[in-house]
């Protein structure tokens, strides 16, 4: 049995997008359960409020990294759910971290990791899910 380099060969592009979407996907799930698991859903709607937030945005934004972070890693409507992140993660960048300053090694994080993050969802947004994801199935 024998395979041709086309059967096993693969776009760059659709791999990048595979990666981006796997790595991603499991910090946004990794997110959402430090926030239930560890900060727990009552001390996340307290340091939203602490924010000057409404508290009920805690489980909005659990339920968004939770769901979306599946979403991504499923390939499924990267496009549409990519920019709900983006949003998400500049809303973290402005409310959570624009104070702190710009690097987040420093206290309580600057802005610098949500606002990369944010990039690389805008870049999902423009490449797609790429070949391997449920939108793309045969």
């Amino acid at each position: 049995m024998s395979f041709s380099t086309t059967e096993v060969s693969s776009n760059p592009s659709d791999l990048a997008a595979l990666l981006l979407r796997l790595s991603t996907g499991g910090l946004f799930i990794a997110h959402a359960l430090l926030k239930v698991i560890v900060f727990t859903p009552a001390g996340t709607v307290g340091y939203f409020q602490s924010l000057g937030l409404p508290g009920f945005l805690a489980y909005v934004t659990i339920l968004v990294e939770l769901l979306g972070g599946l979403a991504l890693i499923a390939g499924w409507k990267v496009k549409l759910v990519a920019p709900v992140l983006t949003i998400l993660l500049l809303g973290a960048a402005y409310f959570g971290h624009a104070a702190n300053g710009f690097f987040f090694m420093n206290p309580n994080g600057g802005w610098e990791f949500p606002v990369f993050w944010a990039v690389m969802m805008i870049v999902l947004t423009l490449i797609g899910s790429g070949k391997y994801a449920i939108d793309n199935r045969s």
